[in-house]
């Protein structure tokens, strides 16, 4: 390691936090630096109204904090909050060569300093944004259309502690490789020995694809893995969520700056909605690294076209998450569960189930012996009461996010009727109470049988649930197993009071490569994964092939170079 790296102040500064999460991840138990709660006995009895007066600043103004990127000149900017106002940012339109060449001009004193100081100015980078966590969720809420508590949460302390777990996975890759050795062979005569140097090496400029509805969590892994690898990273946001992220890269090449380094490490390329941007710099040849997450569609075209030219491609895009029950002794506690996991942001997130399957002879339960679709009424009345309340509701439902959603949820009986179900609970629209132009619905219910596929196996993206008759638990397995290695899933959940049934379940899941939660009837949800412990993603069916933030995730982003000679 350079003399720079050894003496850098934020490697003293951060080293201790860097060893605790080290040790977390690789222990994989709880681990948080940065507290969810958004109350201001944490974060500091000025800090809601600070971060809701930087926000506000942010509105209808251009985006000076980005000004010294090199731009074409234009600016740009089409951000419509979900809730209904218009933001009226507007941000430099990036000069793509002049972007790269300052990205590339700025990668070799990055690479030089060396793993552990680059994962310290990483940990920095995020301490930073952390402060600003009440700006980003004004942000996160304002893009995405998550309730503000989820984008609190979810777009701050969550993501940055994704964040921070791809710095330490980085990390600890790298660390595998040492600075030098002092090689010995046995030899006739006497051992040869060569003096061996290594040196970790970045790719090159990585982009990243931010989405619409998770701007923050979804990028900053990819984000920071290529970062503390010693990569440039031009971040593309989604057109309708480029705020949280011009922040973050505001933040970053602040950090960056004030550390010695060049800001051109970090760039943001925003666009107005309609653009082909994210295409251009996937196949601009000084691209090398991708993270993508979004659509299908895009996602595979990444991966085909990008991939053919020899980029390194990680892609999130979409699947069918699955929900089998069997059997349960906590029908409320499974109810309860359920409807809070389908509830939260309006089922709008890449983990939120969407597929329940139960057997047309029934489930046995603490509170009786209940048929398909007696369990199907019980479920859409536990939906129902737990969006009854408009005020309460509203805080866990968040605003639909594209007319997409929004066309799928204002209309179920139509959509079951094309799909040849039958509606159990239809979606509700209930009006926000700080919002009115927001289009907020409670959650939909639709039964249909196993024979059906065309109903559930295709996602249904949004507030639009599946109830599925099979013929028993096996088959329900199956189904469950088949349809998540054809067309991909995030999650899987199983309910059953029998082992030999949750020792089925674990197998059809890593037939399916998807992981697993079983009997959940408490305050963990299956569309929640917590930072250190769980891996999002599993890279084994067609919904990603990338886990946030395993091995392959970030040990092919750097190289390494030796160097030999006889001693």
């Amino acid at each position: 390691m350079s003399e720079t790296a050894t003496t850098h102040p934020l490697l003293e500064q951060h080293r201790d936090t860097l060893e605790e999460a080290a040790r977390a991840l690789r222990e994989r138990s709880y681990y948080s630096r940065y507290p969810e709660s958004p109350s201001p006995r944490v974060y500091g009895e000025t800090a809601p109204q600070d971060g809701q007066d930087a926000h506000e600043r942010s509105l209808n103004a251009s985006y000076s904090a980005l000004a010294d990127q090199p731009s074409t000149g234009r600016e740009v900017g089409s951000e419509v909050s979900p809730y209904g106002p218009t933001l009226g940012v507007r941000y430099p339109e990036l000069d793509v060569d002049a972007a790269m060449d300052a990205a590339l001009a700025a990668m070799p004193a990055w690479r030089d300093a060396g793993a552990e100081v680059r994962a310290a100015v990483c940990t920095e980078i995020v301490d930073r944004i952390n402060a600003r966590s009440h700006q980003m969720a004004h942000a996160v809420m304002h893009t995405s259309g998550q309730p503000f508590v989820m984008s609190f949460q979810a777009g701050g302390p969550h993501a940055q502690d994704r964040a921070l777990e791809a710095v330490v996975a980085a990390l600890e890759e790298q660390s595998r490789i040492p600075a030098s050795v002092v090689w010995e062979k046995p030899a006739k005569g006497g051992p040869i020995r060569m003096q061996k140097d290594y040196r970790v090496v970045p790719r090159g400029v990585a982009l990243v694809i931010g989405c619409n509805t998770f701007p923050t969590w979804n990028a900053y892994p990819g984000i920071f893995a290529s970062l503390a690898t010693g990569n440039p990273v031009v971040v593309k946001p989604h057109p309708r969520a480029v705020l949280p992220l011009a922040l973050t890269v505001a933040t970053a090449r602040e950090v960056l700056l004030e550390a010695g380094f060049d800001p051109a490490l970090v760039q943001l390329a925003a666009e107005d909605d309609g653009g082909t941007l994210a295409k251009d710099l996937a196949l601009h040849p000084a691209v090398k690294i991708i993270d993508y997450t979004g659509g299908p569609g895009f996602g595979a075209w990444l991966e085909a076209e990008a991939g053919k030219a020899g980029k390194l491609v990680y892609t999130e895009k979409a699947g069918l998450n699955s929900v089998v029950v069997d059997s349960t002794d906590d029908l409320k506690g499974l109810l309860g569960n359920l409807a809070f996991s389908f509830s939260l942001y309006s089922g709008q997130m890449c983990t939120a189930p969407q597929n329940v399957y139960v057997p047309a002879t029934g489930v046995d339960t603490d509170e009786g012996h209940l048929g398909a679709d007696e369990f199907g009424q019980h479920l859409a009345e536990a939906l129902s009461r737990f969006t009854a309340d408009d005020a309460r509701a509203v805080e866990i439902l968040g605003a639909t996010v594209n007319d997409d959603v929004r066309g799928r949820a204002t209309d179920v009986p139509a959509l079951a009727e094309r799909l040849g179900g039958e509606v159990l609970l239809d979606s509700r629209a209930v009006t926000h109470p700080h919002y009115p132009d927001a289009v907020v619905r409670t959650p939909a219910l639709v039964a249909t049988d196993a024979g059906n596929e065309v109903a559930y196996t295709q996602e249904c993206f949004g507030p639009v649930a599946f109830l599925v008759r099979t013929a028993d638990t096996t088959e329900s397995l199956r189904r469950f197993a088949e349809t998540v290695r054809e067309h991909g899933g995030m999650t899987a959940s199983v309910y059953s009071t029998d082992e030999q049934v949750l020792e089925d379940a674990r197998e059809a899941a890593v037939e399916a490569g998807v992981a697993l939660s079983e009997n959940l009837t408490g305050q963990i949800f299956v569309n929640q994964t917590a930072a250190f412990s769980d891996l999002h993603g599993t890279g084994a069916n067609p919904a990603a092939n990338a886990a946030y933030a395993d091995t392959a995730f970030v040990a092919n982003r750097f190289r390494v170079i030796t160097s030999r000679r006889h001693v």
